[in-house]
């Protein structure tokens, strides 16, 4: 009887946690702005290290929250006033198995420190819309004018 209850108190906390991570996902997609976007969080190895997740455009910054995550707050703020698009490439080697074939890694510098993202062709188009549009009197930042790399 004991491991019917240890197992019945084990599907328990899992469906906690699954309904923990819904409603959270809930709680911070409610008011839009969300578009499907992974980071690279390490680059120890080639081709890894990629952390998949989703982010939420607020005003001049885009605040990026994991997708596996209990955390309310983003975990990482990126801001449209220091944030340029050095590059962008085709996913090569690993990263083609961990990410879909339609996304695009861009390689950006802020004033932190480099950060790569990546996300859908077609989002590309409005995250670099939102990176150009700038308040007025303000400067807007450099993104590199580079032909699409060839699919």
């Amino acid at each position: 009887m004991e491991i019917v209850e240890g197992v019945g108190v084990g599907v328990v906390v899992i469906l906690g946690a699954l309904l923990t991570l819904f409603v959270r996902r809930a709680l911070v997609t409610r008011s839009g702005g969300i578009i499907r976007l992974s980071v690279r969080v390490t680059t120890v190895l080639d081709g890894r290290g990629w952390s998949p997740g989703f982010g939420r455009f607020a005003g001049d910054e885009l605040r990026w929250y994991r997708m596996f995550s209990f955390a309310i707050r983003p975990k990482r703020v990126l801001s449209r006033k220091g944030l340029a698009v050095e590059r962008r490439r085709l996913p090569e080697g690993q990263e083609r198995l961990s990410m879909p074939a339609d996304w695009v890694i861009l390689r950006c510098t802020s004033h932190h420190a480099p950060v790569e993202i990546a996300m859908a062709r077609s989002t590309v188009t409005g995250f670099l819309s939102w990176l150009e549009a700038a308040p007025p009197g303000a400067v807007s930042p450099r993104v590199a004018s580079q032909d699409w790399p060839a699919a």
